[in-house]
């Protein structure tokens, strides 16, 4: 993602209504999150939410998140990369063509509103929610994306949602945001992978360089994704003898070594090995353990 222009920052930072709506009193911040926690006024010991899910609860979510996956994309001639790209079924121009998605889960209107209005002016695309459920109704994007996640929700809690969320979307990084907060719950945070943990109010240009950092982490993992991709599918085109001496091959096995393996003659570990190279697209042999190692075929 290109980054911010100088003129959008200022044109971002210059927006008032949005900026000061993100900075919430101290005092309505607490009494919202105060009313969730059943706390009492001056007790600073406020405990995060914390709700128990069934396994049932859990295997639900998981359905609801990998339903939202993207499609296996087809193959096309495509070399412009020096790979074959993946086709999505939509047919996306490209991927650089398309805005970056900014989701927002946060259960406090105001919040959801002034972090629609911050994301849209920094040029973004912002899909705001107050619940994790309707986050999981919405089909996964193939663009660059990030979550700013509230901790305390009225479904499951943030952390919940972020074990979930790092599993089945590699490619949406988090940035915690929240009234209340402790070094425990920050520590589980960023060692899961959250780019960021801000605690209300806190500063528009730190949220917007946190969500510019989020959108690069999320373009690099599309990337690569997309490569495997293109690797699955040439490796997929593959005869099965292929295939077997592809393994062999890049296990460290020499040709004669292969051709005892197989049962075949070395001539033929031969043949089939250069038309591996070619279909694989393979410069070297170290090339093609690369690729290997990518498809989790390398042992």
């Amino acid at each position: 993602m290109d980054n911010l222009s100088e003129p959008t920052w200022r044109n971002v930072l210059a927006n008032r209504p949005a900026a000061s709506a993100l900075g919430l009193a101290p005092k309505a911040a607490k009494r919202t999150s105060d009313a969730r926690s059943g706390a009492t006024p001056g007790n600073n010991a406020i405990p995060p939410l914390r709700i128990n899910l069934s396994e049932g609860t859990l295997v639900d979510l998981r359905r609801r998140l990998a339903a939202t996956r993207s499609p296996r994309g087809e193959a096309v001639n495509n070399f412009s990369q020096g790979m074959q790209l993946a086709k999505t079924a939509d047919a996306r121009p490209s991927m650089s063509q398309d805005k970056p998605v900014v989701f927002v889960v946060d259960d406090d209107r105001s919040v959801r509103e002034s972090l629609e209005s911050l994301i849209h002016s920094a040029g973004w695309c912002p899909k705001v929610f107050e619940c994790a459920l309707a986050f999981f109704s919405l089909p996964r994007p193939s663009v660059p994306n990030c979550l700013i996640l509230d901790v305390n929700l009225p479904d499951i809690s943030g952390l919940d949602l972020q074990s979930l969320v790092s599993v089945e979307r590699m490619d949406t990084p988090i940035v915690f945001v929240t009234a209340f907060g402790d070094v425990a719950m920050t520590v589980k945070a960023m060692k899961a992978g959250a780019v960021e943990f801000l605690m209300k109010p806190f500063h528009t240009e730190v949220l917007l360089a946190a969500v510019e950092e989020a959108l690069k982490r999320s373009r690099t993992a599309l990337e690569f994704d997309l490569e495997v991709r293109a690797l699955q599918d040439r490796h997929e085109s593959l005869s099965c003898r292929e295939q077997e001496v592809m393994a062999l091959v890049v296990s460290g096995l020499l040709n004669k070594q292969v051709a005892f393996e197989l049962g075949i003659s070395e001539i033929t570990v031969k043949a089939h090995r250069g038309r591996v190279m070619r279909k694989m697209e393979a410069k070297s042999l170290p090339d093609l353990v690369n690729m290997a190692a990518r498809l989790g075929l390398a042992h």
